[in-house]
């Protein structure tokens, strides 16, 4: 089809019939902010940008937070040399000098100001290969929250040049464009005189109507207080809040407290450091009247009401036997996460208040200690990042993912390095942190490092070259701390400091509120550590539009827990953290971005690669997570109701949660024979993951009935070969007497074996668990079927299962099918892609199968065949013959743990067959290019072509 075609058929698709055949790239589009969707106004610009080869945009303000989301791919087009023309306005002094002054680095960009009249236009030009144009005209300015988070409405559409829409918007922008004045240095500087005073005039405005000193619970603290109120009328007298940094824990603990007015109550964290602010926001809620006193070191005030204390001070026993055991009413215990240590044992040990609270943002623990045991498993509330950005609480940050520097293909590793390599080191560090910048005037940063000698040698290195710098360890004494955050903090650069380089003391339990700038110096060996160093920039304050974060990647084991981190999604699903990896910008709440330059994002595919997504000790430390948070052993479904890691991981690995617990739980005493259980290993393996209804439907009437009538249907239904344990393959082993049902006077009925089992209560149960799961799994995975088919678009299956749903038979071993197979039977042809192949793959069958756009594809046939071949003849005749041709493609087929391939729907060979000789033999191939009926959507075609 060509461009005018496409464009034209589009149009009617957009706004004639939306049932009309078009391709999804010239169809109008409606632009919106909705992650949940995964589409942002930002994302539909990347991809855009991405695939243009000239842009324009016009807006009335640029904020400098609007460039910081677009700073990764302006970078990427300033490096292919793509050109683009903004034009933005003077109007009401409103876009920022900082963003004019980044924009200015782009020496590929043109960069207009209207400066009089009331300039409003909002449109985003892109000019294509192919000569057409797409253009995004509606609400959004370039700022942070109309390209993320605000409710905007933008219409994407396509036109060629000579559309007379296209020409007036050309015309329109050409002569705004040279009736605008070029911004330079020089404008800048005049500008910026007279957007001091508007934005000084602007905050003097909003100040008096803002009552700074108003403590009120948000909503999410609402909500938590109610579930405390709840559990105490329910009469259990502790509880457990888990809760992100930064979205309040300290005050919502004192609003608490205020409702429960108890006599005497005690505060206790882990470093005095947080102390004196924890009192200060009790005092805002809780008023001046009451008798506060500190226990730490240096201060014994032991006859004070509201006492704030380190745990250092308080668990030893001579500062305990001041108190009597019932001496506070309520005592709250912050960083909660630590309390397996001694020192916290010895106080929840002694005390016995009417209320216990715990508060933490990382329950998780790495050394296997239940947090949850001392609070009696009584979770009153739990927001995790993901949610506190949802929902507004917390500061939004953009992260950036970038390679740490190489010289001779070795990363640097903590220090170990000559002073040749240090000064290239420092560069490579000093080129990045200004590149991304920071929000605000001045940079207020921390850095974490690998160990003390790297902390203290790059601060000397930054010291050396203009910055003001401190080094900061376990070693420095707590004054030392608190007056380096002082002045980390102060607004006076000269005086003050412009990083922190650190190695553990600031990862939790310290508040500094005006970080702007995060940056990563050291592995993420930890999912728990890398959120709580991310926590420390996240608190909101006044006047903080957003927190950038650094991160230079090397060549580490575990990079795969950054994207995990970032996300939450706590599945280990290799490929869940590989599109997580790629579209983190399409998924996560609000104004944060999440952005890889091209070497760390490979870094991270190869880590992926590498890990073990089934190694035992992983699935045992988020089993044992899991059972800690629940006080009891799981059950099935709560792996899913609690976002934990994906239950179909251990079902996998150890043929089922039967065979798991038997082997790695103590307090699970249930045997069963080998009937029972090779039946478990059946359902769990071919029935639990939900990917057809049809055998769960059975099962169920078979469970609770024992019995189900068959339909005349069901008599060419490979679902009757699957219940008799005759749908495998010649390599698969038998999986014990699984048969479920037998014929009996030529009617299908419940067979002996499964009808005697069934009589085991604990056995039906946990068959009626993984059936359960299984409908679950189907409802939210693959209830919506593509056309006629089994199928559920953009769904993930293996060999097996494909020629399952298209209903085949028998299953076909993958080296039988080769990259594609017919049936006869039920005329089906599924074509199966990998489309990142190995580079060591032999000749012959290296496949060299590739995207053209999100419509069409190159797939190259078996070696030895020619144009003329039947199964040629075959594919290029299917309109006529009725052959179903289906696409299934994976990103990585070297990958253990990636055995699914994604459907993309129905495709038709289109144009003629190519004959070639394959590279370095003599063998004949044909290369047949197909067109989708469903164009790939953005986001996965994307992570599948890069």
């Amino acid at each position: 089809m060509g461009v005018e075609a496409a464009i034209s058929t589009g149009l009617n698709n957009g706004f004639i019939d939306c049932n009309l055949e078009s391709l999804e790239k010239y169809n109008p589009k409606l632009i919106i902010n909705n992650y949940k969707e995964g589409v942002k106004v930002l994302t539909s610009l990347e991809a855009e940008l991405i695939n243009c080869i000239e842009f324009s945009f016009s807006v009335a303000f640029i904020t400098e937070s609007g460039v910081q989301v677009l700073l990764n791919i302006l970078s990427e087009l300033k490096e292919k040399n793509i050109k683009g023309r903004i034009i933005t306005s003077q109007y009401q002094n409103f876009t920022e000098p900082k963003a004019l002054r980044r924009l200015l680095e782009f020496g590929n960009v043109e960069l207009r100001i209207v400066t009089e009249g009331n300039f409003h236009a909002k449109g985003y030009i892109f000019k294509k290969e192919d000569e057409s144009y797409s253009f995004i005209i509606g609400s959004s300015n370039l700022t942070q929250n109309a390209l993320c988070m605000n409710k905007e409405w933008n219409i994407r559409l396509s036109s060629l040049e000579n559309g007379s829409v296209m020409q007036n918007i050309i015309s329109e922008y050409d002569y705004n464009f040279i009736n605008s004045t070029a911004v330079t240095k020089d404008w800048i500087d005049q500008y910026e005189k007279i957007y001091s005073s508007y934005r000084k005039a602007r905050l003097s405005a909003d100040s008096g109507t803002i009552n700074l000193e108003t403590i009120s619970p948000n909503e999410m603290q609402k909500r938590a207080l109610n579930n405390l109120e709840r559990l105490r009328v329910d009469r259990e007298n502790k509880a457990l809040l888990i809760s992100a940094t930064g979205t309040g824990k300290t005050y919502l603990s004192a609003f608490d407290v205020a409702k429960f007015q108890p006599k005497k109550m005690l505060f206790i964290v882990h470093r005095e450091q947080i102390l004196k602010d924890a009192q200060k926001s009790y005092k805002k809620v809780l008023g001046y009247d009451k008798s506060y006193g500190y226990i730490t070191g240096n201060k014994k005030e032991f006859d004070a009401d509201y006492i704030f204390s380190t745990i250092q001070t308080m668990s030893k026993l001579e500062i305990l036997q001041q108190f009597s055991e019932e001496h506070f009413e309520y005592i709250c215990i912050d960083e909660t996460h630590r309390s397996g240590a001694n020192s916290y044992k010895k106080i929840l040990n002694y005390f016995k208040p009417k209320f216990l609270l715990g508060m933490t943002a990382t329950p998780e623990r790495n050394d296997g200690y239940d947090v949850y045991s001392p609070f009696d498993h009584n979770i009153a509330y739990e927001i995790r990042l993901k949610q506190a950005l949802e929902e507004n609480f917390i500061c939004p940050f953009h992260y950036y993912g970038v390679n740490d520097l190489e010289i001779g293909g070795e990363v640097y590793n903590g220090g170990d390095f000559n002073l040749l390599d240090l000064d290239a080191r420092v560069n490579h560090m000093i080129d990045n942190i200004e590149h991304y910048g920071c929000f605000g005037d001045r940079v207020h940063g921390l850095v974490f490092c690998s160990n003390k000698i790297e902390a203290r040698t790059l601060s000397d290195e930054f010291n050396k070259r203009g910055y003001n710098t401190i080094a900061l360890t376990g070693e420095d004494s707590q004054s030392t701390r608190e007056e380096s955050i002082k002045r980390l903090e102060q607004k006076d650069r000269v005086k003050g400091l412009d990083y922190i380089f650190t190695i553990d003391i600031f990862s939790e339990g310290v508040d500094i509120p005006k970080i702007n700038q995060i940056v990563m110096v050291r592995p993420t060996e930890s999912a728990i550590v890398f959120v709580q160093q991310l926590g420390r920039g996240l608190r909101k304050i006044i006047n903080k539009e957003y927190l950038v974060v650094i991160d230079f990647i090397g060549n580490y084991q575990k990079n795969f827990l950054i994207p995990i981190a970032l996300t939450g999604d706590r599945s280990y699903n290799k490929d869940s953290v590989r599109r997580n990896l790629v579209n983190g910008n399409r998924t996560i709440p609000g104004c944060s971005t999440i952005n890889f330059d091209s070497i760390s994002k490979k870094r991270i595919f190869e880590a992926i690669e590498q890990a073990n997504f089934h190694e035992l000790k992983l699935l045992k430390d988020e089993y044992k997570n899991l059972k800690f948070m629940l006080g009891r052993i799981p059950k099935i479904i709560d792996f899913e109701e609690h976002a934990s890691i994906d239950i179909m991981r251990i079902l996998e690995k150890m043929g089922s949660y039967h065979n798991f617990l038997s082997k790695y739980e103590d307090e699970y005493d249930v045997e069963f024979d080998d009937t029972k259980e090779g039946m478990l290993k059946y359902v769990s393996t071919k029935m639990a993951e939900g990917k057809r209804d049809k055998e769960l439907i059975v099962m169920n009437e078979l469970i609770n009935y024992n019995s189900y009538k068959f339909s005349e249907s069901n008599k060419f239904d490979n679902m009757t070969n699957m219940l008799t344990n005759n749908f495998k393959t010649g390599t698969e082993k038998m999986l014990g007497s699984c048969v479920f049902i037998k014929k009996q006077n030529d009617k299908w009925q419940i067979s002996d074996e499964f009808k005697d089992a069934l009589r085991n209560d604990e056995f039906k149960k946990q068959i009626a668990e993984l059936i359960d799961l299984g409908f679950r799994r189907n409802k939210e995975y693959y209830s919506n079927k593509y056309m006629d088919t089994e199928f559920s678009i953009y769904s993930k299956y293996t060999y097996h299962d494909v020629c399952r749903l298209l209903n085949w038979e028998k299953s076909v071993p993958p080296q039988n099918i080769g990259g594609y197979k017919y049936d006869a039977k039920t005329n089906t042809f599924p074509v199966f892609i990998n489309y990142d192949k190995d580079e060591h793959i032999g000749d012959t069958i290296k496949y060299e199968d590739r995207f053209i756009n999100p419509s069409k594809l190159i797939a190259i046939s078996k070696s030895r065949r020619t144009s003329k071949s039947k199964e040629i003849k075959r594919i290029y005749a299917s309109k006529d013959n009725g052959m179903k041709i289906y696409l299934f493609v994976r990103k990585n087929k070297n990958d253990k743990g990636s055995k699914e391939f994604y459907f993309m729907g129905e495709m038709v060979a289109i144009g003629e067959p190519k004959d070639f000789i394959m590279p370095n033999t003599d063998k004949t191939a044909v290369e047949i290019t197909y067109e989708l009926v469903t164009p790939i959507k953005d986001e996965l075609y994307s992570y599948i072509c890069n």
